[in-house]
C-alpha cells in the first residue's frame, strides 16, 4: 500500500543549523507518497527464483540501449541454480560483476564472462582483487561503465580496500568488454557513484569514503567520452587538478543518483550519517554541481530492523522508468549473516527492491528554472555551463 505524508526536511548541510521556522516551512513544502514492491521487482524475483542465471546481486545500475533492451549492471552476483526451498547449493557460482538484460518482449537473461557451466566476471579479476560496477552512459557504439578496482587485505568480511577507478568499455550490441581504461585515482575519490550526460558535458559523481564519513565530489568531461580529460568542481569553478575537487555534500552513499527533476536536479541517496541507516533522502539543486539543499526523506526501508543482520544501502533513481512526477528508486539488501544466503528462503534476501515515489514540492528552495531540456546554469566566472 502507498504511504503518504507531509515529510519534514532532513538534517541541514554539515556545519549549518536551521531554525524552527525554516524547518516548519520545509516540512509543509514536501509531499511524498511511496509505493513499495514496484515493477520490475516481481520480474527480478521470478527470474531469481528460477535459477536460470542471475539469482541475486547489488549495485543495480540500468541503461536503456538504442534497440530497446535494458542492461542492468550488477556488482557481486550469485548465479543459479536455486533449490525448490529458495536455498542455494554450497557450490553456487559467485562472481563480482554481471549484466542482466531485459528485452523489449520482457524476457530476461544473464551476461557473464566464462561459460554457462563456469561463469566468470565480465571484467576479469586481478590477483587478490575484483571490479565492482558503477554509473554508466552510452557513448556512440559503446556502453561505458565505471569500474572500481578493489583488493583483499585479509580474510575477514570487511578486509578489502579500494585501489583505483577505471572505465569498462563494452560493445553496446554484443555487450562484450572492449577495453578497460584507467581513470583519475589520486585524490581518494571513488569516481563511480553516478554518471549524468548533458548536452555539452558528462558529469561524474564520486565519493570520498573515509569509513565513518562520506563526501560527494563532482567531475566532468566535455562531450560524452569519459576517456577524455576531466575537470573537477572546486565549489565555485572548474580545475584540471583532481586534488582541487571540493567536498560538495556529506552523508552520501557510495552509490547514489543525480537526475534532471522539474526545472533542476534531484540527488537521491541513502543517508550515511549513521551506520546502516534505513533513510533514503532527496536533495534538490538548480545545477548539476549543486549546492544540494532542501533535503527530504523519501522512504524508510522496512527490511532494516526486521532482522538485526539485514541492512539496506545504495539507493538511486532509475531514470528510464521515472518522470518528474513519479520516481522509481532501487536499493540493495544484504545480510551480515552470509550463511543465511544459502539457507531456505535465502535467495529472497540479496536482490534489489524497487519503490515508486510520487514527489511534489512548493518549497521556495526548489530548483531554479535551469537544467531541464539541456539548459544549465552558467558559471558566474566563465559563462560556461556548470
Amino acid at each position: 500500500m502507498p504511504t503518504t505524508s507531509d515529510v519534514p526536511s532532513g538534517p541541514a548541510e554539515p556545519g549549518r543549523q536551521r531554525d524552527h521556522a525554516a524547518r516548519a516551512e520545509a516540512a509543509a513544502a514536501w509531499r511524498v507518497a511511496a509505493t513499495p514492491h514496484a515493477a520490475p521487482e516481481a520480474a527480478f524475483n521470478a527470474y531469481s527464483d528460477s535459477g536460470q542465471g542471475w539469482t541475486g546481486g547489488d549495485s543495480t545500475y540500468a541503461q536503456r540501449l538504442p534497440d530497446g533492451r535494458v542492461v542492468w549492471a550488477f556488482s557481486d552476483t550469485f548465479v543459479g541454480p536455486v533449490n525448490a526451498d529458495g536455498s542455494r547449493p554450497e557450490t553456487t557460482p559467485f562472481i563480482n560483476n554481471s549484466f542482466v538484460v531485459q528485452t523489449p518482449d520482457e524476457s530476461i537473461h544473464t551476461v557473464t564472462g566464462g561459460t554457462k557451466e563456469h561463469p566468470a566476471p565480465l571484467i576479469p579479476s586481478p590477483a587478490d582483487g575484483w571490479y565492482w560496477l558503477g554509473g554508466r552512459t552510452l557513448n556512440g557504439d559503446n556502453l561505458d561503465v565505471m569500474a572500481l578496482r578493489f583488493q583483499r587485505t585479509g580474510e575477514g568480511m570487511w578486509d578489502w580496500q579500494w585501489v583505483s577507478n577505471n572505465l569498462a568499455r563494452f560493445d553496446s550490441q554484443t555487450l562484450a568488454l572492449k577495453e578497460l581504461i584507467p581513470l583519475p585515482s589520486d585524490a581518494n575519490v571513488q569516481w563511480s557513484a553516478w554518471v549524468l550526460q548533458e548536452q555539452e558535458s558528462t558529469y561524474v559523481y564520486g565519493v570520498e569514503d573515509s569509513g565513518e564519513a562520506k563526501y560527494l565530489h563532482i567531475a566532468r568531461v566535455a562531450g560524452g567520452d569519459l576517456a577524455q580529460p576531466w575537470e573537477y568542481w572546486t565549489g565555485d569553478d572548474w580545475s584540471n587538478d583532481e586534488a582541487a575537487a571540493a567536498r560538495v555534500l556529506g552523508g552520501v552513499a557510495n552509490e547514489h543518483s543525480v537526475t534532471p527533476w522539474k526545472d533542476g536536479y534531484l540527488l537521491v541517496t541513502h543517508d550515511t550519517s549513521e551506520a546502516f541507516n534505513p533513510r533514503i533522502l532527496g536533495y534538490t539543486a538548480a545545477t548539476p554541481t549543486g549546492p544540494f539543499t532542501n533535503p527530504v526523506e523519501l522512504y524508510r526501508t522496512p527490511e532494516t530492523g526486521t532482522d538485526p543482520q539485514v541492512f539496506t544501502y545504495n539507493s538511486h533513481v532509475q531514470p528510464h522508468l521515472s518522470s518528474d512526477d513519479s520516481l522509481l528508486i532501487s536499493y540493495n539488501v544484504n545480510t551480515l549473516d552470509l550463511d543465511a544466503l544459502f539457507r531456505a528462503g535465502g535467495t529472497s534476501i540479496y536482490r534489489p527492491r524497487f519503490v515508486r515515489v510520487e514527489l511534489e514540492t512548493d518549497s521556495p528552495n526548489a530548483p531554479e528554472p535551469y537544467g531541464r531540456r539541456g539548459r544549465t546554469a552558467p558559471s558566474p566566472r566563465t559563462g560556461r555551463e556548470r
